[in-house]
């Protein structure tokens, strides 16, 4: 299998890591062979290992740090985006600070209840974790980027991690 991934070039070293370590681990981890110029190319045999390198190297494109990143190398562990492509500038702002809320505290609180982490980069909100935990953060940030409460957005999300 063969694919080219875009990451954002600011992204690029942190892709890499010191001494091409994250690299490498995603690599060992996967069993891929990435190779990195403008774009990022990878290779692999094994499906699985592909698809959770793939996963992992946009996630680091999307913001994630690599140690987060890297949880994705676990079995059960998601990666999910939401975009905000079609938004105007002002907008996107508009809906990242309510994501974020004051001083970061909506973000915090998200994931801290569901065990989540959330990024915010680019042109995109991502989320990282087991199933049960970025379901309900997911349903809370999309229920905040509708222009629902701070707290109804809360409690449904509260409900949704009892369900799990």
């Amino acid at each position: 299998m063969l694919e080219i991934i875009r990451i954002p070039e600011e992204r690029i070293p942190v892709l890499l890591g010191k001494k091409g370590r994250v690299k490498g681990k995603i690599e060992k981890g996967t069993g891929t062979t990435i190779e990195v110029s403008e774009d990022v190319k990878l290779t692999g045999e094994d499906p699985i290992g592909f698809m959770q390198a793939k996963e992992i190297i946009k996630a680091i494109g999307r913001g994630f740090e690599p140690k987060v990143a890297l949880k994705l190398l676990g079995e059960d562990c998601e990666f999910r985006m939401i975009s905000l492509e079609g938004e105007t500038l002002k907008n996107r702002l508009r809906l990242f600070g309510r994501v974020i809320g004051q001083a970061g505290r909506t973000r915090k609180f998200i994931e801290k209840e569901t065990g989540a982490s959330l990024c915010i980069y680019g042109k995109t909100i991502s989320l990282i974790g087991m199933p049960d935990e970025v379901s309900p953060a997911e349903e809370a940030v999309r229920e905040l980027l509708l222009g629902k409460t701070h707290g109804y957005a809360y409690k449904k999300m509260l409900r949704q991690k009892m369900k799990a």
